[in-house]
């Protein structure tokens, strides 16, 4: 998972979006508009941004097929959550 995380967030472009709707997924799980406007970004980035984590097993989905859907951290992603930080501990915007 740290490798996975690595590659992710400091290893790809667009890492650090994904590392801000990682984040605001801990605080609290959310839809793609309500990332949209916390994060105060365009829906089709978040929303590309989340293809991204499902792929990789980061984030679960709720109601994935209807309007709305709720994304979660996985629960993979939540035992290893302490990697993340670390992560963004040494790359994140300060």
């Amino acid at each position: 998972m740290k490798k996975l995380l690595w590659w992710l967030i400091a290893g790809s472009k667009g890492g650090i979006t994904r590392a801000f709707i990682i984040n605001s997924l801990n605080e609290r799980p959310a839809n793609a508009n309500q990332l949209t406007t916390r994060l105060k970004l365009d829906y089709k980035t978040i929303r590309h941004h989340l293809k991204v984590l499902d792929e990789n097993g980061i984030i679960t989905i709720m109601n994935r097929k209807k309007y709305g859907a709720m994304y979660f951290l996985s629960t993979e992603m939540e035992r290893n959550y302490e990697y993340f930080q670390e992560i963004w501990d040494q790359i994140g915007e300060k």
